[in-house]
């Protein structure tokens, strides 16, 4: 089960985690994610994807990573 919230990816950057939905052909789980920066995009990532590890500098960290509770108003994504 995917916990809602606010994430870190291993850049820097800081995400909200807002759902779990499924692809609509493999129904495989995707994670949907806004970011909380710029233009405050959604994204959607296979879960396997999103929770796996990832090599930086030859050292295996999470891509993400779970860092506090939902914030509480997110801001609105523009949709292109």
């Amino acid at each position: 089960m995917v916990k809602l919230g606010l994430y870190e990816h291993y850049s820097g950057k800081q995400y909200q985690v807002i759902g779990v939905a499924k692809h609509s052909e493999t129904l495989e789980d995707m994670v949907i994610y806004q970011a909380l920066y710029d233009g405050y995009h959604l994204w959607a990532r296979p879960q396997d994807m999103f929770f796996s590890n990832i090599s930086v500098n030859g050292i295996d960290r999470p891509r993400f990573s779970f860092i506090g509770e939902t914030v509480s108003v997110a801001p609105t994504a523009i949709i292109k």
